[in-house]
């Protein structure tokens, strides 16, 4: 280590300021000045970097490469490149150079920064690099030392949140995790055709192949962990967050203000402005984090991080005693525990290796032997049971391994199969034996095995850039890239047996149906430059595919729920061919035909008309009830009243045909009966139409008359259900359902609940017979053979229907039964006949019976909000025999006025559109021919 009386000879310099700044480069200016120097940094990829940097300018011969697991020192090297723990502070130096200072208050790695920062020192100069936070630290810890502050060349703001596929070009995506790293990138290539993948745990051979991909520009996105924000200068315009919080050896924890700003300082390089902002999951960024990120405001670095450089070597307890003395001085602070101190404290529980560490020296090889890194960090059994193996063997054969131990080690190493996760292990278990291999002294023949090593990396590195890129680039983006921006005419363009497009060999994209579809490429440049290439086979391909529909039979058309015509497949396939769009009238939708303008205009009419009249055929096969409704030959009302349940898709509110239906005979009802019509108490419907598939295709053609997204129909089978979403009143309508609050109830249902009652309520109206035998208590139980099906139900309405017209209340009082009528059976009606003597409310009212929550599968909660939809208000009576309170519903007066109301306006607006039509024009001017002239 340089001499301390020597060191303070020199000058001290340390350089402070943001990313950007040129601090790195004015170190490597100042390094190359001296006669002699070091550098230390904080990445071994940015070790790499300067160092070949320098060779470029001093020669292979003057520059070495220090660090854990490569060391390149030739004979008479003057310039030192190094990562800081890999410093060999053994000698002298002019100058001498740390980067990233700041490093000093990280938890694991801080107490190394903290010794170079209080010892290292070179004989003409010192500089350390690092963020302004370190100012004041610095100042206490080394009061001789002098501050240059630097300016950042560029600005940096911030860009707000952005999707990944909406990522500005020469963008880089910040994760802090392998796996998201992954999940990113594989993201970005399906959207954006590729992205590049670094990590720190990638060698310099990997990493610089990856970033050749995105210096290249063969992918114009990068995906990283934080090690990115550690000094390398990349061609990068905007950083993204991924995440603001990330794990740091203990637990996830949200990044501090210095480490997001050292990330979104990588953006923009020298005098080209940078932009940083969020992407993915990631929120967006607080206003106060923006504004200290942007103006590089961060709270000062209050300790470093300190551990004890004097070691006893004794005895292992001896040296973890040592390794735990507390900081000398104000201004320094215990680091985490480090890998190696935990490597130790793992190795003094091993019998074999505390049998044998019982020497100073012994002791001091199993330091060193601890100081093997763990490049892996997931399998630290298994990195305590190699690193015991490896000191029981130097321990037995005099400071030696036994070359076929080791070459056994790596013959299980040396393989390039598998995948990403398999050859990155292999590659960390690798760099490890690389340490061993550079460690002095513990294999004959060093330089051999640190070749093999090398040469194993290298093979381990050249496999996983070729898995990365397979798996995170899309190879089409770099092979037409550049081809499809000179020009496009000049491709080779084919059309493959299978629909393939390929342009240049490499599928471009497929023809299915009538359109083409590009695979891979999501810009609009992109999509017409293929489509402009494209265009030389895709006209004849269409044309050929439109005659092979035209000679199809019926079975192999479908129509989604969606609204889309599909051509069925011989492989099951769906391919969309067309979909349903608005037409004249409700049952007559149009079809857009989905086909590209190179398909001919003739062919494109004969496909249209082959498909529309398939669609026809369909409907009607279907929903045949409604249309024949609609073409029936009526007279008068009846003419009317099957108009309107067509238009209407099969049920109509009787309030709304009132008129209509008032002044219709039986014999008028008569024709409508024998084509499936039932008039019930509150609708007239079909019930036919109330089966599945009539159902989903109702509220197919409502959705596509009304311009909306069609939604699923109610599963078939319900008789009720819970709306979890809202949906129009008319939507439930077509779909056979009556909304009654948030619960919807199936039309037939509704009709057979309001027919009880509205006999219950008139039971309830009857006169008292005062010599009649007075009723039992209960009816006897509904026998299920006596329950006719919906679409058997022939029921005429009984005196007037009165239905409540509002939406019920959002809270409303909830039906009170008493405890005995809810635990009988589902046969039983609890509703008792009383003569007015003996009545529990006013007349017309009644209990509710428990037999319709079973026919329409609800409770007591959701029947009531139906029988308020039907205008009968709830009412609380004593019950004289149990003293209980019971509730009883009643018609509701409010639900009388507003059905009268209703009638009159609907009867207004029908007197209003028959004034306005012509035929009322017509009419008009009949009866002025017919009235003869008064005389005068």
């Amino acid at each position: 280590m340089t001499d301390l009386k020597t060191a303070e000879k020199g000058r001290i310099l340390c350089v402070l300021g943001p990313t950007n700044t040129g601090k790195t480069h004015l170190a490597v200016e100042r390094l190359l000045s001296h006669r002699s120097g070091i550098i230390g940094l904080p990445l071994r990829l940015l070790a790499r970097e300067v160092y070949d940097r320098a060779v470029k300018i001093k020669g292979e011969r003057s520059i070495a490469l220090v660090t854990g697991e490569e060391k390149i020192v030739p004979k008479g090297a003057q310039w030192f490149v190094c990562t800081v723990e890999a410093m060999p502070l053994d000698r002298q130096y002019d100058f001498l150079a740390v980067d990233e200072i700041q490093l000093c208050a990280d938890a694991e790695r801080g107490h190394v920064f903290t010794d170079r920062l209080l010892h290292a020192r070179g004989a003409d100069e010192t500089m350390f690099l690092g963020s302004d936070t370190m100012r004041a630290l610095v100042r206490r810890l080394v009061p001789n030392a002098e501050f240059i502050a630097r300016p950042r060349l560029s600005q940096l703001s911030y860009a707000g949140q952005k999707k990944l596929s909406r990522l500005p070009k020469r963008s880089a995506v910040v994760a802090f995790s392998a796996n998201d790293v992954y999940a990113i990138a594989e993201a970005i290539r399906r959207q954006r055709g590729g992205a590049a993948v670094v990590l720190g745990a990638l060698s310099p051979r990997a990493r610089n192949a990856q970033v050749e991909l995105f210096q290249n520009r063969d992918v114009d996105v990068m995906v990283a962990t934080d090690a990115i924000g550690m000094g390398l200068n990349l061609d990068i315009e905007h950083m993204a967050f991924a995440a603001l919080s990330k794990f740091d050896g203990v637990g996830m924890r949200p990044l501090y203000p210095s480490e997001a700003g050292q990330i979104a300082g990588r953006a923009g390089r020298h005098l080209r402005n940078g932009t940083f902002g969020t992407t993915g999951d990631c929120p967006p960024l607080e206003p106060e984090l923006i504004e200290r990120i942007e103006n590089h405001r961060f709270d000062p670095v209050t300790a470093a991080r300190w551990r004890n450089p004097n070691l006893d070597y004794s005895s292992i307890a001896a040296l973890v005693a040592s390794l735990e003395v507390a900081p000398p001085r104000e201004g320094l602070t215990r680091g985490r525990d480090a890998d190696d101190l935990l490597s130790l404290q793992a190795l003094r529980t091993d019998a074999a290796v505390t049998e044998r560490a019982t020497r100073r020296d012994r002791v001091d090889l199993l330091w060193q032997v601890c100081a093997i890194p763990d490049f892996a960090k997931d399998l630290h059994d298994s990195h305590a049971r190699l690193l015991s193996q490896i000191y029981v063997h130097l321990v037995d054969r005099d400071g030696r391994l036994p070359q076929d131990w080791v070459a056994g080690q790596l013959r299980n190493i040396d393989r390039t199969d598998g995948d990403i996760d398999t050859l990155s292990q292999r590659l960390a278990h690798i760099r490890t034996w690389t340490t061993v291999a550079h460690r002095a002294g513990w294999l004959e023949d060093a330089q051999g095995w640190q070749a093999r090593t090398r040469a194993i990396e290298d093979r381990l590195s050249d496999a996983l850039h070729e898995k990365l890129t397979e798996r995170f680039v899309d190879r089409r983006t770099s092979v037409l890239s550049r081809g499809l921006a000179e020009d496009p005419a000049s491709l080779n363009v084919q059309l493959g047996e299978d629909d393939a497009l390929t342009v240049e060999g490499e599928i471009i994209g497929h023809v299915r149906g009538l359109r083409f579809r590009a695979v891979g490429h999501e810009t609009v440049e992109q999509r017409r430059i293929l489509r402009s290439a494209a265009l030389r086979v895709l006209g004849p391909a269409l044309q050929s595919h439109a005659e092979a529909l035209l000679t199809l039979p019926d079975e192999n058309f479908a129509l989604s729920p969606e609204g889309g015509l599909l051509l069925i497949t011989a492989e099951k396939e769906s391919v969309p061919l067309a979909v349903l769009v608005k037409g004249t009238e409700v049952l007559e939708p149009k079809l857009q035909l989905l086909a590209d303008d190179q398909l001919p205009a003739e062919t494109r009419k004969a496909v249209e008309e082959k498909l529309g009249s398939w669609l026809k055929r369909h409907l009607r096969q279907h929903l045949s009830d409604l249309y024949r409704l609609r073409d029936a030959e009526l007279k008068g009302a009846a003419r009317g009243l099957a108009f309107q349940l067509a238009e209407n898709l099969g049920a109509l509110r009787r309030d709304d045909v009132a008129d209509l239906v008032r002044h219709m005979g039986q014999a008028e009802r008569h024709p409508l009966r024998k084509m499936g019509v039932s008039f019930g108490e509150t609708h007239i419907l079909v019930p036919k139409l109330l089966k599945p598939k009539p159902t989903q295709l109702k509220t197919l053609l409502w959705a596509v008359a009304q311009g909306h997204e069609p939604e699923a129909p109610p599963t078939p089978g319900l008789t009720s259900l819970p709306i979890l979403e809202w949906r129009e009143d008319a939507w439930w309508m077509a779909a056979g359902f009556l909304r009654a609050g948030r619960h919807a109830f199936r039309l037939d249902v509704v009709q057979r609940i309001a027919e009880g009652a509205r006999k219950a309520e008139q039971e309830s109206r009857q006169p008292v017979q005062k010599d009649a035998p007075k009723p039992d208590d209960a009816t006897p139980p509904v026998d299920a053979a006596d329950i006719v099906p919906p679409e058997q139900q022939q029921v005429e309405p009984v005196g007037e229907q009165i239905e409540q017209p509002v939406e019920a209340p959002a809270e409303v009082p909830t039906p009170e039964i008493h405890a005995e009528q809810a635990a009988a059976p589902a046969t039983e009606v609890p509703r008792k006949k009383r003569p007015h003597s003996d009545r529990l409310g006013p007349p017309g009212s009644f209990l509710p019976d428990t037999a319709w929550m079973n026919l329409a599968g609800c409770g007591q909660d959701e029947l009531h909000r139906l029988l308020w939809a039907l205008g009968y208000k709830p009412i609380t009576a004593r019950d004289p025999e149990t003293k209980a309170d019971v509730t009883l519903y009643l018609r509701s007066h409010k639900a009388i006025v507003a059905k009268r109301k209703r009638e009159h306006e609907k009867r207004r607006e029908d007197e209003a559109k028959m004034a306005d039509s012509p035929f009322a024009a017509l009419m008009a001017l009949k009866q002025q021919q017919q009235t003869p002239p008064k005389k005068r």
